[in-house]
């Protein structure tokens, strides 16, 4: 009786009285050791120069497709922007099976796309540098999605491949953001801490840098881009209102006379100073005086002018 195939990952299944004196060794190729290449096989498959690389499907014997683990490389692009792996299909008997992918290719546009696709299906497009884990049904590829990885409302954010490359990712998902990173990291938005408390360690520093102003005929300051300023004028000049004030925020402006000293500054009606005494700057030259405030609201910030710093 002639042997027959599995389906889904094509091993040998000898017919009754198949290969009495070779059952064992039949039995070893074309099933425990394509089991083993199932279970935990590495395979490494060059791109080449091809659009589409189809995976050898061998029954009973080695072949490409049957690895559990796939590790891609080469480089994208040039007559291609699309390389596809095609991978073994079918639905009658359904021929499904997982991979776990290693996508190590050089991209040389970002338009450039490895997908992994049965030949029938559209498949699912492996983010460069990524390593994922995809299932197929026999047509489509799917990718483990981020509510199989409870990440709730993370979606499809990448955050990146290394700590120095997280990307932006919404509120919800901060909680999944590796904190023993060395490298800045960035988060754009508001950082709210309900509830509980935002603690720094003992060895960190919080700061806002300080943002050095244009000197003109009139100074404005765009809050959006910090909380602290710098400015050194050579005439005469008015602070005007700043812009993208939020109420709650506060920092410091410093005013720093230049060589020649006596430069005046007046104010726009948004500031606001104790009694409605509009102060004056110290005069000489290379003075330095710092502008404390907290915004009231968009409109009207709060002012305290401190004179006189040593330079």
């Amino acid at each position: 009786m002639a042997a027959t195939y599995t389906s889904k990952i094509r091993l040998t299944q000898q017919g009754d009285g198949d290969n009495p004196n070779s059952w064992g060794t039949v039995l070893n190729n074309g099933v425990t050791s394509l089991v083993d290449d199932a279970i935990a096989a590495y395979t490494t498959i060059e791109i080449g120069a091809n659009a589409t690389v189809t995976l050898s499907a061998v029954d009973g014997g080695y072949d490409v497709a049957r690895s559990a683990f796939l590790e891609v490389k080469g480089t994208v692009g040039g007559a291609h922007t699309t390389i596809s792996l095609v991978i073994p299909g079918g639905t009658s008997p359904r021929k499904s099976k997982g991979y776990v992918i290693n996508n190590l290719t050089t991209y040389t546009t970002t338009t450039n796309v490895v997908k992994i696709k049965t030949a029938a299906g559209t498949g699912y497009t492996i983010p460069s540098g990524a390593v994922t884990q995809v299932i197929n049904d026999g047509t489509s590829v799917w990718s483990t999605n981020a509510a199989g990885l409870g990440l709730g409302t993370a979606a499809s954010a990448d955050i990146g491949v290394c700590a120095t490359n997280i990307a932006d990712v919404s509120l919800a998902d901060l909680r999944y953001i590796r904190t023993s990173v060395t490298a800045n990291t960035t988060v754009r938005g508001d950082f709210v801490v309900e509830a509980g408390s935002l603690k720094i360690g003992t060895s960190a520093r919080a700061y806002n840098p300080i943002t050095t102003l244009t000197d003109a005929a009139s100074i404005t300051s765009d809050f959006a881009l910090g909380n602290n300023f710098l400015v050194t004028i050579a005439d005469n000049r008015t602070l005007a209102a700043p812009t993208n004030a939020v109420a709650g925020q506060s920092g410091s402006i410093h005013i720093i006379q230049d060589g020649t000293g006596s430069r005046t500054l007046s104010y726009n009606a948004a500031w606001q100073f104790p009694a409605a005494s509009v102060p004056t700057l110290s005069t000489g030259a290379s003075d330095v005086d710092m502008l404390a405030y907290m915004v009231r609201s968009a409109t009207t910030i709060d002012a305290q002018l401190i004179k006189n710093f040593d330079r």
